[in-house]
């Protein structure tokens, strides 16, 4: 990882108001959490569809450039590969935080590269970045229940139950986004992947 470079921190989720608290909207929960940590403020980023805080991880350390691209979630590629070619990022110190179908409810999990696993969010990506080399903060949600359609899922508001720990699991996952871009992969995989 470059020590000058900053880091690209994407929360994918989809805009709008009647979006906010779906389970595909994970991503931008945890982008709000990262920013209010760091001192950055949301704004709109010129000539391309994000919002975009600046912030440093303590007095001095690694710069965030957080994002939360304003596309839909399939065309969320496009600002994240502006941006980091304006921002200069390399696909190394690119991290996207997004929910995950594969992982269950009340999990967080570090990794590096891979499959999309169908997250258009992640396909998108993967596609305009022109490499899948980038860092991932998957945010369990488990599978639908029964015979629920999976993209109905991910557009349902987490239920009454799993908000009683949706603050807890919003926190976890900023401190795994941190310990990334402090301490590398391997390393986040060590210390949460356990608990």
């Amino acid at each position: 990882m470059s020590d000058e470079a900053p880091f690209l921190v994407v929360g994918l989720g989809n805009p709008g108001k009647e979006y906010a608290g779906n389970r595909h909207n994970v991503g931008f929960m945890v982008a709000e959490l990262l920013a209010s940590r760091t001192g950055g403020k949301f704004g709109r980023a010129r000539r391309t569809q994000a919002e975009v805080a600046e912030g440093r991880l303590g007095f001095g350390g690694p710069k965030l450039i957080l994002v939360k691209p304003l596309t839909f979630m399939n065309l969320s590629g496009a600002p994240v590969v502006a941006l980091s070619q304006f921002f200069k990022v390399p696909v190394d110190n690119v991290i996207a935080v997004h929910d995950e179908l594969d992982v269950p409810y009340g999990q967080v999990r570090a990794k590096r590269g891979g499959g999309e696993g169908g997250h258009n969010g992640l396909r998108s990506m993967s596609k305009s970045l022109a490499s899948k080399e980038y860092a991932r903060v998957r945010f369990g949600i488990g599978r639908p229940p029964g015979r629920q359609e999976p993209a109905d899922y991910v557009l349902a508001d987490f239920s009454s139950a799993e908000r009683k720990e949706l603050d807890f699991l919003v926190d976890r996952a900023a401190d795994v986004t941190e310990a990334i871009v402090l301490e590398g992969v391997e390393w986040a995989q060590n210390k949460y992947h356990g608990s």
